[in-house]
């Protein structure tokens, strides 16, 4: 396998090319692009990734690096890490929200930067956008516009507290309006995902620890995208050949319109915790059952997908 950063690769093919974990997924034109965490454990930039045929990946560049984020030091950590990063597109142009951590011995925070294409180069905003607390690790943030009122959301919350806190953007998406008041979702615990579907929202997020066969990914329904939530149940879970899937992102896939879910496994058949080796970026198609239902999902690999 191919460690992102290490090369630039023109492309390569298999359907899980990419080691990296948390992707998230936007379609853009005729490409579906990732954003994923870096794989290879050192947290110091974040790169994109393109396909056309969900085989063949295309290395797009590194998007941004820690040591271009002039506030990341300000907390007086010893060390920082990059990860999670997501992607919008507003205003004419891209902006890239991304997590800043570990928690602890200071509170984590996401970060904000924007650019004019998909690839970058992306300037940071300045300043962090969101800082967490004892009881809230502000991390795993996800930005969503609802399509039927226009505004623009921030989901975010990781396993540090495992809660869930959901935040109107401002129109600039460089600051937070206001916090919304939401429920817990049960079995929350990071990454949360929302994507809207006839009507239906869509809440869907990891439950577990991340480097352990029990991590797994569960969804909420609602008829907004702040809820109530109607739990449904799990979607992703450790099977005899890779383990815990978690992370993911939803989308479309600009070839068959068909729903995509795109997340991260460890591909091993050994369940021992911690899990050993490196997280690699996957995907399945999506099916919806007539009355909204996600129908169960299950894990393949390059030429089953």
């Amino acid at each position: 396998m191919i460690l992102p950063g290490s090369v630039t690769p023109a492309g390569f093919s298999g359907t899980e090319s990419i080691v990296g974990a948390d992707p998230h997924a936007v379609a853009i034109g005729d490409d579906l692009w990732v954003y994923p965490t870096e794989g290879g454990g050192g947290g110091d930039r974040l790169s994109s990734w393109t396909t056309r045929d969900l085989q063949h990946w295309r290395f797009r560049g590194v998007i941004l690096r820690r040591d271009e984020i002039g506030w990341i030091d300000d907390d007086g950590a010893l060390r920082h890490h990059l990860w999670a990063p997501a992607l919008i597109a507003a205003n004419g142009r891209y902006y890239l929200f991304y997590s800043v951590g570990p928690q602890n011995p200071t509170p984590s925070r996401i970060g904000v930067a924007v650019a004019d294409r998909p690839q970058g180069p992306f300037i940071d905003s300045g300043r962090p956008l969101l800082t967490g607390d004892a009881g809230f690790e502000a991390i795993d943030p996800m930005a969503y516009r609802d399509p039927a009122s226009g505004h623009f959301y921030l989901y975010a919350g990781g396993s540090a507290g495992s809660r869930l806190r959901i935040y109107r953007l401002a129109d600039d998406l460089l600051s937070i309006a206001g916090e919304v008041a939401t429920e817990q979702p049960p079995h929350f615990t990071e990454g949360a995902f929302m994507h809207e579907r006839g009507g239906v929202y869509y809440l869907s997020y990891s439950h577990g620890a991340w480097n352990s066969a029990g991590y797994t990914v569960h969804y909420a329904t609602s008829a907004s995208p702040v809820g109530p939530w109607r739990y449904r149940g799990v979607l992703l879970q450790s099977d005899a050949d890779h383990q815990g899937p978690g992370h993911h992102s939803f989308v479309r896939d600009p070839a068959s319109g068909d729903w995509l879910i795109v997340y991260h496994r460890w591909p091993t058949r050994d369940k021992s915790a911690p899990l050993q080796g490196e997280r690699h970026i996957a995907v399945e198609r999506v099916r919806y059952a007539s009355d909204g239902a996600i129908l169960p999902i299950t894990m393949t690999d390059a030429g089953r997908l």
